[in-house]
């Protein structure tokens, strides 16, 4: 592994390549506020975030990454158009037996414009198959703003959408609610009963916990609604499962997305997106003609992107993370943004894995 120095080195070398590409230098604060963080990821951030307290500035996590902090310092500045690399530590807690570091250094490039979204997804993952060309990596795209317009155009309850959108993230409970609202998979014995019974709250005991007895009825109330709503319909399910499913080279996606979307209308304008960002890739003189697609790439990892996503990786090292993953976050930029929003697409490197890999990249 390389030490620390050569690392740092490296990362230096690599942003100074992004910055000759016409992005600002820009510093992040290593200690972020807990509560930020937790209103955008909610409870879980903790079991991946270092969290301490601070007399002064109350609860805070060791930077988990850059993207936060550059999206506040580029809401608070007001520039648009605006290009931004860093490089610097962050931190994750590892399960334990991961051969992965919990400190490590990442340089990261951002760009800011909302007047062409395809051009700017192309000129980010154009840049980084150039800088990372030497390496020899397998590139592998995705888009997350395909699947959430399919799941969008369900027909079913927002209720039911809004949870499928709030797990898109974790593939077995999506598939577990995907199955119970299609009928495919029966509530828990328990629920059901609770569901059932006159007053769910007969002999129920003392009263413990933080919810309230009026909260807890309210949620059974909440879930008798949805238990009497109809299930998904089995063609819509089939055809989101379809989508999801979808693993080809760039083009052969389109074609087959564009016969999806016959029945599935919803996904129209996602796909008409799709083909603009291929068409923007191959401007940028990348090879869309064996560029891998995979619909559900980054479902597990990239939780604040919301559209297209992307990552490089060693095909003879499995073994190792992604060296450098990244994609748009739109929805991130309004949400710190306070309703201010600042379409955003940008990436990461991991220098560590440059250096491992083959020396200066």
């Amino acid at each position: 592994m390389p030490g620390k120095p050569e690392t740092r080195a490296e990362a230096l070398r690599l942003r100074a390549a992004l910055e000759a590409a016409g992005a600002k230098v820009v510093e992040a604060d290593i200690l972020l506020p807990a509560e930020t963080l937790l209103d955008l990821y909610g409870e879980d951030v903790r079991g991946r975030a270092y969290v301490t307290s601070d007399p002064l500035r109350g609860e805070m996590m060791l930077r988990p990454d850059f993207t936060v902090p550059v999206v506040q310092m580029h809401m608070d500045s007001g520039a648009d158009p605006a290009r931004y690399t860093y490089a610097g530590e962050v931190f994750r807690k590892q399960e334990a037996g991961s051969r992965r570091a919990s400190e490590y250094l990442q340089v990261g490039y951002e760009l800011f414009d909302g007047r062409d979204p395809a051009a700017a997804d192309a000129e980010v993952f154009a840049l980084f198959s150039r800088i990372l060309a030497p390496l020899g990596l397998r590139a592998a795209t995705g888009d997350i703003g395909l699947l959430r317009a399919a799941v969008t155009g369900l027909s079913t309850t927002e209720t039911r959408k809004a949870a499928l959108l709030r797990h898109l993230w974790r593939p077995r409970r999506f598939r577990s609610l995907l199955d119970r609202f299609c009928g495919r998979r029966p509530a828990p014995a328990g629920r059901a009963a609770v569901l059932a019974a006159a007053d769910p709250m007969a002999g129920a005991g003392p009263e413990i916990g933080l919810r309230t007895r009026e909260e807890v009825v309210a949620r059974i109330e909440r879930l008798r609604a949805d238990a009497a709503e109809p299930p998904v319909a089995a063609q819509e399910a089939a055809l989101l499962e379809e989508l999801m499913g979808l693993r080809e080279t760039a083009p052969n996606v389109l074609s087959h997305l564009r016969t999806l979307a016959i029945d599935m209308p919803a996904i129209s304008d996602a796909v008409d997106g799709f083909e603009a960002r291929l068409g923007a890739l191959a401007r940028h003189g990348v090879d869309i003609d064996v560029l891998e697609f995979e619909a559900s790439f980054g479902r597990t990892t990239m939780e604040y992107y919301d559209g297209f996503v992307f990552g490089f990786f060693a095909p003879s090292r499995p073994d190792l993370p992604p060296v450098a993953t990244g994609g748009r976050y739109d929805a991130l930029t309004r949400v710190l943004g306070q309703g201010r929003e600042a379409p955003a697409v940008g990436g990461v490197i991991r220098p560590g894995l440059t250096l491992e890999l083959g020396g200066r990249s």
